[in-house]
């Protein structure tokens, strides 16, 4: 048995709405976001990736999680508001959850299995983990905190996974 398919695990959007990773067809960019972070200004190279990716399929999704530091304090309009005022995001975001630890979200609970390039599974580090999602489902990458979005290893990936 290999791992379950990402897109057919239950989330919810940033408004509490229904939303399906199922309807997205191709590539998946997940990121865990946070609003208060040194890292967020990652969201720049995230909105770019989905405007230079996005007719080829690719869909970024962001995760707002305040598990690291408390820098995502936010209600759900203050996390949209910022997002797309701050950074004129359009990519979709989904509800904010856990990503670590006993409540940890089915969905994190799949991706975290999925090891780095140093060969390194488990918790997520920081805000801005990305993970790349084939367009079938199976998890084609993981990128750390660190790793810009629009780095040579993260383009190349996605390349690959758009085919």
């Amino acid at each position: 048995m290999g791992h379950a398919n990402i897109k057919d695990i239950p989330v919810r959007a940033l408004d509490g709405g229904a939303f399906s990773l199922a309807d997205l067809t191709g590539p998946l960019l997940v990121v865990n976001v946070a609003s208060k972070c040194g890292l967020t200004p990652q969201y720049t190279a995230l909105e770019k990736l989905q405007k230079d990716y996005g007719d080829r399929g690719l869909t970024v999704v962001g995760v707002p999680c305040n598990q690291f530091m408390g820098q995502e304090p936010g209600t759900s309009e203050e996390i949209a508001s910022f997002c797309s005022t701050t950074y004129g995001v359009t990519f979709p975001l989904l509800e904010k959850t856990d990503v670590n630890g006993d409540d940890r979200h089915p969905l994190y609970a799949e991706l975290t299995q999925t090891a780095d390039a140093n060969g390194e599974a488990g918790d997520i580090q920081w805000n801005f983990e990305k993970f790349l999602v084939a367009a079938d489902g199976s998890v084609a990458g993981r990128f750390r905190p660190r790793t810009e979005p629009d780095a040579p290893e993260v383009i190349s990936a996605i390349e690959a996974a758009l085919g």
